[in-house]
């Protein structure tokens, strides 16, 4: 099952996007034996500052076609990591071959467009910047693959 990382705004060479492609380099490694992977990032842009309605629409089309829409979102489900490795674990098992994590600018992702989702996650109550959420997700997904895979990095 592929990944795709959509993300409003882009993000510049720096601590944040180093962990980032190292954590998606590990996720790509350990889940291609569990059919998982390969990962990216999408990045939208939304230069005319329109909001949140053109950011979605941005969002819309990078969205790969039959993908698994799960958006970020404070409003969204709180999973513990293994809760979240099953669900990746599930979506794969039952057929599904692209998954889009969807991450939106600052003021969230547009109503409509997380009323389309089909799954919402939240990182908790507090409000996490975009840049950090990306860097979380992306440690989250290479977590679940060790957990899937049995490795000894999850430690409860």
């Amino acid at each position: 099952m592929r990944v795709s990382i959509l993300a409003v705004g882009r993000l510049r060479a720096g601590p944040e996007k180093s962990l980032i492609d190292d954590y998606l380099t590990r996720f790509d490694r350990t889940g291609r034996a569990l059919g998982l992977g390969p990962a990216r990032v999408i990045e939208v842009e939304d230069k005319k500052n329109a909001g949140m309605g053109a950011e979605a629409a941005l969002l819309r089309k990078a969205l790969p076609s039959g993908a698994v829409l799960c958006t970020m979102d404070e409003r969204g489900k709180q999973l513990s990591s293994p809760d979240f490795a099953d669900r990746l674990a599930n979506w794969r098992d039952t057929g599904r071959q692209d998954l889009a994590l969807m991450i939106g600018g600052a003021d969230g992702i547009d109503p409509s467009l997380r009323a389309e989702a089909d799954f919402s996650i939240s990182f908790g109550a507090m409000v996490w910047p975009h840049m950090l959420v990306r860097v979380m997700l992306a440690e989250q997904l290479y977590r679940a693959a060790t957990i899937l895979a049995g490795s000894p990095y999850h430690r409860v």
